[in-house]
């Protein structure tokens, strides 16, 4: 594999299972140093043992990016520890699904600071480091990749809050798309269909089960297919930005 991204360094929030793991892994397989976010430092520390056997170089910080301090603190400490960041991937997220009518708030309010305060939260402490890479880096470009979902751009039931914060990620990784291209900050959202990861576990078993009847036998993304789709972003030339990158399993209708 060819490593496109040497000399570079990647924040990965969410390292520690799923999407956002394979992503880190990937990265670093394309020679990035990556720092590792999430909030099982066990994870992120056998995550770690694995990239070093593959030749790479990470840093573990387990934080949690619901705060803005220690999101903001999760990122000077990869520029201090790592020396720079050229890529930002804010990939933690959260799906809680059922009706809205008897929802808990808490739960809503939950995927709100997960999946969109704490993005923002991430983005706007990286954006000075980011402007900074894209002006004096390796690449002369610097990446901010948001994994939103297929329900940042169709709405579902039994999925309101869910689908709220999803195509909020999508209006912000556009809006401030706009405000940074000139400065080669290109600004992307990847949004994968159904993935098999343990996103869903987080929900009741019956909701469980209503996912499993309606997707059946489909054969499901990996968070490999979507770490891929997030290293395609962030390894083309400078003058070429993918904006959104819709990634469905090929059943999925």
């Amino acid at each position: 594999m060819t490593r496109t991204l040497e000399g570079t360094v990647a924040l990965v929030t969410g390292a520690s299972s799923g999407i956002g793991r394979a992503t880190a892994l990937e990265l670093a397989r394309r020679g990035a140093a990556v720092s590792l976010v999430g909030r099982r430092e066990d994870r992120l520390i056998e995550l770690a043992s694995e990239i070093a056997g593959v030749g790479g170089r990470s840093l573990v910080l387990a934080a949690d990016i619901t705060s803005a301090q220690a999101a903001a603190q999760a990122v000077e400490r990869t520029v201090e520890g790592l020396g720079r960041l050229d890529t930002l991937v804010n990939n933690a997220g959260l799906m809680l699904l059922g009706p809205a009518a008897g929802a808990t708030v808490g739960d809503w309010q939950r995927m709100i600071d997960v999946n969109l305060a704490g993005l923002m939260y991430c983005t706007h402490a990286a954006v000075p480091h980011l402007v900074k890479a894209a002006a004096d880096g390796p690449r002369q470009v610097a990446d901010i990749v948001n994994i939103s979902s297929v329900a940042g751009r169709v709405a579902y039931g039994m999925s309101a809050a869910y689908c709220a914060t999803k195509f909020g990620v999508g209006a912000f990784s556009e809006a401030l798309r706009q405000e940074l291209a000139r400065l080669h900050v290109r600004v992307s959202a990847v949004e994968p269909g159904a993935v098999d990861t343990e996103l869903r576990t987080h929900n009741p078993e019956e909701i469980q089960a209503q996912l499993d009847a309606r997707f059946g036998d489909m054969e499901r993304l990996q968070g490999d297919d979507v770490a891929d789709a997030v290293a395609y972003i962030v390894t083309r030339a400078r003058h070429v930005a993918i904006g959104e990158l819709l990634v469905r399993p090929t059943e999925q209708v």
